[in-house]
C-alpha cells in the first residue's frame, strides 16, 4: 500500500532537466521527449519547454486518513502466523485464523515468538468494508485461540491495516482500498510488511473528483437511467443513491473513468481539471507550430508503467517518433472526448493513450468506446485518417510499432483558439464547432454508435397522449412541455441519451436514435407532438388533450360505474367542476348522505 502523495508533490507533465554529457539518464530521455537527440525531435523539445511553464493548477481539496496501526491479519496457515509475529514488534496486531491450523502453524502460534503476545482469534470474516484507518470486519464462529486474547464484544471489530492471505481475497476488485493488502507469493507478503509498519500516522490526498448533483441522470422515481461511473469503477468508491450517486473520496483513487464516461458531465476529474489541461495543450501544440513541427500525436501515458515503457523504448531503442509528444497524466482513464476533440480542433493531428497493462479492465472498455465516439464525430466530418487511438503495449518493441504504425491524421486547416471548459459538454461543443467550421464534408448531423451520450428522442404520435410524464423525467430538461398547450417540446443539445424518458413513458412511445445534431438546430426547442386541447363541456377550461381524453372513454366506456351518461359525462369536465358536479347530483352516492 502506497499513501498517495498530495497534489503538490505530484508532476503531471516532464519538466526540463539538466542534459547529462554521459549516456541519457532517465531525466533526460523525458526532457527529450523520449526520442534521442539525432532523431530531429527539436520541436517536440521545444513543446515541452513551453508546456514546463504553463502554470501548474492549484491545488485541490484534500482527503485527509487517520491510522493508529491496529493490524488485522487474516489467514490459515504458518505465513499469517509468522507474518503477525513479525508485524506485532511494531504495530498492535490481531491475528483471525480462518482455519484449523497446520501443526507447524499451531506450534508458531502458541511459542514465545519475542514480540510479546497478541490476540489471536479463530473464526471467519462475513463481510470486510472501509479503508486505511477505518476497516469494519464483519465476523463469524468467533473463539480466542490464544489463552487470555480478548474477544470484540459483538461479531464487528475496527482496525487500521488488513493483510489478507485468504483466497479469494475479501477484496475482489482490481484495486483495493489504502491500508489493504493482498498477500500472493512472498514478494507482495515482504512488500506488505515493509508498508504496513510506516502507516501509521495522517495521511493527505488530492480529492479527484467533482460531482455535480444537479446534471446527474442516474435515476427518477425509482426508474433507473445512467449507471455508467458505478459500472466503471475499479474500487467500488461509487454507489446509488437516490435518484443520485454518492462517491466515498476515501475509496477514490483518480482514475477518472468515471468523468469519461458521464453523459452529462456531472461527474469531472480534476487532477487537473479539462480547462487546465486545455491551457497546457494550447501552450504545447502553439510552441509546436512555431518551432517547426507538424503532425503532432498526443500520447497520453500513466506514470508507472507507462513511463517505464517510454524510458525502456528511448533508452534500449530509437524512441518515440520524432512527432509523438508525452503527456504524462494521473491516470490515462481520465482521457475522454472532451480532451480528445479538444486536442485535434486545437491543432494536433492524432491522440493516443497508452494502456501500459496495469489498468483495469474496466477501463480498457471504457476508453474504446471514448476512442470509438471521438472517431465516429471527427469522420462524420470527412476528416481522413485515424485520429484517435488506444495502444496497448506491454513491451517497448510492441509500443513502437504501433506508433511507427500510426500515418498523420487530417486536421482542421487552421487550430482553435477557444479555451476548454471544466464543464464537459461545453467543451465538446467548442472543439465540434471548431472541426465544423473547417470540415473537409460539412454535414447537419452525424451518425453515432449505440450508446453515445448525444442523440434524439423519437416519439410514436399515435401512441403519445401527452401525458407528459417524460418530461417530468428528464434530468437534462432536454424534454420540455408546452405550457398552457398541450405540447411536447425537444431541446437536442441537452439530451444525454440516458433513456430514463423511454423507461417512464406508460404509452410505450418513445425512442432513443443517437446522433449528433450540428448548427443552430441543436440550440433551437422543436416540437415532437402537439394536440388540441379539450375543454371541459360544462366551463369551456382546457384541461387536457383530446387524445386523452377520447383514450380515457374508450377505456371506461364497459365499466358498469360510467354507463350512467350523466356519469359519463363527468369525465369530460374539468375537476373543478367534476366536483360540483358529482355535489349537486342528487343520484349521487355521498357518505354525506346518510
Amino acid at each position: 500500500m502506497t499513501v498517495e502523495q498530495n497534489a503538490e508533490e505530484i508532476a503531471i507533465d516532464p519538466a526540463p532537466a539538466a542534459a547529462s554529457a554521459q549516456l541519457p539518464v532517465a531525466a533526460d530521455l523525458e526532457r527529450w521527449g523520449y526520442s534521442l537527440p539525432a532523431a530531429g525531435a527539436q520541436a517536440k523539445r521545444v513543446a515541452l519547454e513551453a508546456l514546463a511553464q504553463v502554470i501548474q493548477p492549484t491545488q485541490l481539496p484534500s482527503v485527509q486518513y487517520v491510522s493508529r496501526g491496529n493490524t488485522l491479519v487474516i489467514g490459515g496457515d504458518e505465513r499469517a502466523v509468522a507474518a503477525a509475529a513479525r508485524l506485532a514488534t511494531t504495530l498492535p496486531v490481531t491475528l483471525l485464523l480462518t482455519s484449523r491450523p497446520s501443526a507447524q502453524a499451531a506450534a508458531l502460534a502458541s511459542a514465545d515468538l519475542g514480540s510479546g503476545t497478541f490476540p489471536i482469534w479463530g473464526g471467519k470474516v462475513t463481510s470486510l468494508r472501509g479503508h486505511l484507518g477505518d476497516f469494519t470486519a464483519t465476523l463469524a464462529d468467533l473463539a480466542a485461540v490464544r489463552e487470555g486474547a480478548a474477544l470484540p464484544a459483538g461479531a464487528v471489530a475496527v482496525f487500521d491495516l488488513v493483510l489478507d492471505f485468504s483466497d479469494p481475497p475479501l477484496f475482489g476488485h482490481h484495486q483495493p482500498p489504502q491500508g489493504y493488502w493482498r498477500i500472493g507469493d512472498e514478494a507482495s507478503l515482504e512488500s506488505a510488511l515493509e508498508e504496513a509498519a510506516g502507516a501509521v500516522g495522517e495521511f493527505d490526498k488530492p480529492r479527484f473528483f467533482d460531482y455535480r448533483a444537479n446534471l446527474c441522470a442516474h435515476s427518477r422515481s425509482g426508474i433507473a437511467g445512467c449507471e455508467r461511473c458505478i459500472e466503471v469503477c475499479s474500487t467500488e468508491a461509487i454507489a446509488a443513491d437516490g435518484d443520485h450517486v454518492k462517491v466515498d473520496p476515501h475509496l477514490c483513487m483518480g482514475c477518472g473513468a468515471c468523468a469519461s464516461v458521464c453523459p452529462s458531465g456531472a461527474m469531472g476529474f480534476r487532477f487537473p481539471g479539462v480547462a487546465d489541461r486545455g491551457a497546457q495543450l494550447r501552450a504545447l501544440l502553439g510552441a509546436y507550430r512555431g518551432a517547426g513541427g507538424r503532425d503532432a500525436c498526443l500520447l497520453f501515458h500513466n506514470g508507472t508503467d507507462g513511463r517505464e515503457l517510454l524510458r525502456g523504448l528511448a533508452a534500449g531503442g530509437g524512441g518515440l517518433p520524432a512527432r509523438v509528444v508525452p503527456l504524462e497524466s494521473w491516470h490515462v482513464a481520465s482521457i475522454g472526448i472532451d480532451l480528445m476533440l479538444g486536442a485535434v480542433a486545437l491543432g494536433a493531428s492524432q491522440v493516443a493513450i497508452l494502456s501500459a497493462g496495469s489498468e483495469a479492465p474496466e477501463y480498457g472498455a471504457a476508453l474504446r468506446e471514448q476512442v470509438a465516439l471521438a472517431q465516429a464525430i471527427v469522420s462524420g466530418l470527412g476528416y481522413e485518417g485515424k485520429h484517435f487511438a488506444l495502444v496497448e503495449a506491454g513491451s517497448p518493441a510492441v509500443l513502437g510499432a504501433a506508433l511507427e504504425a500510426l500515418s498523420p491524421a487530417r486536421g482542421p486547416d487552421a487550430p482553435g483558439i477557444f479555451a476548454l471548459s471544466d464543464d464537459k459538454r461545453t467543451s465538446v461543443e467548442f472543439a465540434v464547432e471548431h472541426l465544423a467550421r473547417h470540415a473537409p464534408s460539412p454535414v447537419t448531423r452525424i451518425a453515432l454508435p449505440a450508446g453515445a451520450p448525444y442523440g434524439e428522442v423519437i416519439v410514436d404520435q399515435g401512441k403519445c397522449t401527452l401525458c407528459l410524464a417524460c418530461a417530468g423525467a428528464c434530468p437534462e430538461s432536454a424534454l420540455m412541455d408546452g405550457g398552457d398547450v398541450p405540447r411536447l417540446r425537444f431541446l437536442e443539445r441537452n439530451c444525454v441519451q440516458c433513456g430514463l424518458c423511454e423507461r417512464t413513458c406508460p404509452e410505450d412511445a418513445i425512442s432513443l436514435a443517437p446522433g449528433l445534431l450540428l448548427g443552430p438546430a441543436a440550440r433551437e426547442a422543436r416540437v415532437l407532438n402537439e394536440a388540441q386541447p379539450f375543454h371541459c363541456v360544462s366551463c369551456g377550461k382546457a384541461f387536457g388533450t383530446r387524445q386523452m381524453v377520447d383514450a380515457m372513454l374508450g377505456r371506461l366506456a364497459g365499466h358498469a360505474m360510467f354507463s350512467d351518461p350523466a356519469a359519463k359525462r363527468r369525465l369530460q369536465m374539468c375537476g373543478d367542476c367534476r366536483i360540483v358536479d358529482m355535489m349537486s347530483s342528487k343520484s349521487e352516492v355521498s357518505v354525506l348522505k346518510l
